[in-house]
């Protein structure tokens, strides 16, 4: 998963990459120059004493260092834009791949762990491939180039290099093969960690209202111990890899000074010769450890790498169309022919057989229990979800093959649960339509009756609103998102529950004015509130997925048992009546 991700969105970056490793093979060959020259001074020049040779090859090494020093800053930058354009490539396409997800897909994943999917999984890769770039590359040219140079100063002497690259090799292998399921459970435990914060952060009026401070400290204490336990396994082994490669370059650079001189002694090899091996036997060892440090990171990375693929790798159930219709007649004609909807794995499907027609100039409305399908019913128009058996069709057209773009300006949906963006009241007005004057803001707000309280706010339309909305009140931000969706002015109106959090003086003022604002639109409402929906042209009665009833109140009131339980579970006989 790793080296296909890298080498899927590292295509576009092959003259960089190219230019890198050129520098690096460079940089590599200065490094490797310098003991052969820094051999020769001592030999030739230190114990013949000649001064001339000493500055002569002194200058040279200067000279080699300044291009190495040259080649190294140049490869270093063109490894980090190069990894740093990676990790933006990736974090683009997991963003791209999110926002065609439908509702099914996000529940899947679930967003504490998308958004660590996105940043800290991406940012995992990002720094495998700097790594590399930066040390890796020139890692397997030193500890080559280090052998077959110290072979040419001494072959006997290289016997330690047998011994000491084999050790290396099995210890770090065995570290690793530890590491990699340790590293699978931290990305795990991190989403957890991550889930239990968010939910803290999100629900903390519900935790005061119930006084569960002690309870969630419990469950964020519990997660936190668990990653800790994780992290402190996987620390366990990455402190043990350094000693381990430590020890063995130390016994190996005794064992080279004790051969060594004992060959000097007997004159089979000279004192700048053992210098140069040692400083060989030390890059071969450096060029080990710098490919230790990957191999630490690799383990985590490929873990990261496949989560990022899981995400890339699934197609979302809303599916775009192959030629999608971009003109509608613009009517707003709305007909659900025989609808259903099942969620993946479920026994039993949330919608059956569902036949609805909403008309232009006409409201009508969809009531039901708890848990009857009724906001799944509005999901399939704007297409949070397909439906899985029969079709949705706006003018005619079926919806999964009309333009995204196109259906979404026919459609406004008002959800259960209004989110408001972090910005001003003007900037989440103009969500639906970015080119709305500051007039058509107001006649809006006047419409959704929120005119008066934005009015009393600093600032009016710049007054600040935080994220989710949560400076402002339920009933506040269900009215600002109904002002947003009559910005956008489209020819269908879904309103899901978008009245409950209204008390009834101004769910009366605002259905009052919304029924002359989208007197020639099509509305349809979903509500648990009988007062909001007695007065609707067809009401639409589901129980359990299934149309149970239709038509207006009086009819249903006298022949649906079902309508009739709801309406008397909330009214008198005088007040249904």
């Amino acid at each position: 998963m790793l080296i296909r991700l890298l080498r899927t969105y590292l295509r576009p970056y092959k003259k960089p990459i190219a230019l890198l490793v050129a520098l690096q093979f460079l940089q590599t060959c200065a490094t490797l120059y310098l003991p052969t020259l820094n051999a020769d001074i001592i030999d030739q020049g230190v114990v013949n004493g000649d001064t001339g040779y000493i500055l002569g090859y002194g200058a040279l090494m200067i000279g080699i260092s300044l291009v190495q020093v040259v080649c190294n800053i140049g490869a270093v930058y063109y490894g980090a834009r190069t990894a740093s354009a990676l990790g933006r490539d990736v974090r683009g396409a997991v963003f791209d791949r999110v926002q065609s997800f439908s509702a099914r897909e996000v529940a899947r994943f679930g967003a504490p762990s998308l958004i660590t999917r996105t940043t800290n999984d991406v940012q995992q890769v990002q720094m495998l491939a700097l790594m590399t770039f930066t040390l890796m590359v020139s890692a397997p040219i030193m500890c080559v180039g280090g052998v077959v140079l110290a072979l040419g100063l001494d072959v006997p002497l290289s016997g330690v290099l047998v011994a000491v690259v084999p050790v290396l090799g099995v210890c770090v292998t065995l570290i690793v093969r530890r590491l990699r399921p340790l590293f699978r459970s931290m990305q795990g435990r991190l989403d957890t960690v991550n889930r239990v914060l968010r939910e803290q952060i999100t629900g903390n009026r519900v935790i005061r209202a119930f006084v569960r401070d002690a309870y969630e400290e419990k469950r964020f204490r519990k997660a936190n111990a668990e990653l800790t336990d994780v992290a402190l396994g996987t620390g366990n082994l990455l402190a043990l890899m350094f000693p381990v490669v430590m020890t063995t370059v130390n016994l190996s650079s005794i064992a080279v000074v004790w051969f060594g001189a004992h060959r000097i002694d007997s004159g089979e090899m000279q004192i700048g010769d053992l210098t140069a091996f040692l400083a060989y036997l030390m890059q071969i060892v450096m060029s080990v450890m710098m490919a230790t440090f990957m191999f630490m990171m690799v383990p985590r990375a490929e873990v990261c790498a496949e989560r990022i693929e899981e995400v890339l790798g699934t197609e979302s159930s809303v599916v775009p169309p192959v030629a999608p219709v971009t003109e509608l007649r613009r009517h707003g004609h709305l007909e659900i022919r025989g609808a259903g909807f099942r969620y993946p794995g479920a026994e039993e499907p949330v919608l059956r057989s569902v036949d609805l027609v909403a008309r232009p100039g006409e409201t009508t409305a969809v009531i039901g229990s708890t848990g009857s399908g009724k906001s799944t019913l509005l999901g399939l128009v704007p297409r949070l979800f397909d439906a899985t058996d029969g079709e949705v069709l706006v003018d005619g057209t079926d919806v999964r093959t009309l333009d995204q773009k196109v259906l979404a300006k026919t459609v406004g949906l008002v959800p259960q649960k209004p989110y408001l963006f972090a910005g001003t009241v003007a900037t989440n007005l103009r969500y639906g339509n970015p080119d709305a004057t500051d007039d058509q803001l107001w006649h809006a707000l006047e419409v959704a009756q929120a005119k008066e309280f934005v009015q009393g706010l600093e600032g009016g339309l710049d007054a600040p609103v935080a994220q989710g909305g949560t400076n402002v009140s339920g009933g506040q931000r269900q009215r600002l998102a109904i002002a947003r969706t009559l910005v956008q002015r489209p020819e269908i109106y879904l309103f899901d529950d978008s009245f409950s959090a209204l008390d009834y003086a101004t769910d009366a003022a605002l259905r009052a004015a919304l029924a002359e604002e989208t007197a020639e639109a099509t509305v349809v409402i979903v509500a648990q509130r009988v007062s909001t929906i007695r007065d609707a042209d067809r009401i639409v009665v589901l129980d359990e997925g299934r149309v149970v009833g239709t038509g207006r109140h009086a009819e249903l009131m006298a022949e649906n048992d079902t309508y009739r339980e709801i309406v008397l579970s909330q009214l008198t006989e005088a007040e249904a009546a």
